[in-house]
């Protein structure tokens, strides 16, 4: 049971740890890989342990959608560039590259077990296999260089269902800043560190109904929306002139995943910040 949640000063504490760097170079957690690589092989069966990820990917496109409706806005809707950072089976890169706006993805995953699920289901569909479409990558995101070329960067940058994942979020969280353009958005989906959501997610989902693996999430690593506020507002350049949102979203048994406004409060959620756009960028988008 999560005491901790209201023991004096814990969130004050948690939220300080959010923002320090740590010491290892890498976010790579050999404990979280080690989970997912004994999943690999049930990731694309849509009733396997992996079912709720299916169930929620087109909310994520949903939610990248409203995204780029905010206005001001730069980035452009054709040709979109796409980094799918922890893209484990390929649930989101596959569905993302399929889209006919969509330019190229780049997936990345440390987990080679997985990685290697993913490349496989993707030689199933031709259209992945057109040259520079999807480029699957066993590498953590401090392994991949970034560009300071707005044209070698990305128009989305998404961690879905992987902030939670990590022992260091701030660090991660800065190494995947860079590889958005100006006027792109890094999106993510997590879940907020409440009672509720210790109850749905813990005892509800693995310990009773078993809708995911036993031991898939730690409570303690959950991220409030209002953490994931502090930091990027620490962060220069970014989320001004109305570039940032968040909403929740709640599965309902039956009927699938649904947008649930004020429920990044209490549960899962969705979260996009905008990179600014440069100088005079803002002024000439349509």
């Amino acid at each position: 049971m999560p005491a901790r949640l209201f023991a004096p000063g814990y969130l004050s504490r948690n939220l300080r740890a959010f923002r320090t760097y740590a010491t290892s170079t890498s976010s790579v957690n050999p404990t979280e890989v080690s989970h997912f690589n004994a999943l690999a092989s049930t990731w694309w069966d849509p009733y396997g342990s992996s079912r709720l990820l299916h169930l929620m990917n087109p909310l994520r496109h949903d939610f990248i959608s409203s995204c780029h409706a905010l206005k001001p806005q730069s980035t452009p809707q054709q040709d979109l560039r796409y980094l799918d950072i922890g893209c484990g089976g390929g649930i989101f890169a596959e569905s993302a590259a399929r889209l006919p706006n969509t330019a190229s993805v780049t997936a990345i995953d440390p987990s080679t077990e997985v990685i290697e699920i993913a490349k496989r289901h993707a030689r199933k569909d031709p259209i992945l296999l057109e040259p520079g479409k999807l480029e699957y990558l066993n590498k953590g995101i401090e392994d991949l260089k970034a560009s300071r070329l707005p044209k070698e960067q990305y128009d989305v940058v998404s961690l879905f269902e992987v902030i939670e994942h990590i022992s260091n979020p701030a660090p991660f969280l800065r190494s995947c800043l860079p590889f958005v353009k100006p006027g792109g958005w890094l999106v993510l989906s997590t879940i907020a560190r409440t009672w509720t959501s210790w109850l749905t997610t813990k005892v509800v989902a693995e310990d009773l109904v078993g809708l995911v693996p036993r031991e898939t999430h730690d409570w303690s690593k959950y991220i409030n929306e209002y953490e994931l506020r502090s930091f990027f507002g620490s962060q220069k350049g970014w989320g001004t002139n109305g570039g940032t949102k968040a909403i929740g979203c709640i599965y309902v048994p039956g009927f699938g995943w649904r947008m649930v406004t004020g429920g990044e409060h209490w549960g899962n959620y969705f979260f996009g910040i905008r990179r600014d756009p440069e100088s005079g960028e803002e002024n000439n988008s349509v």
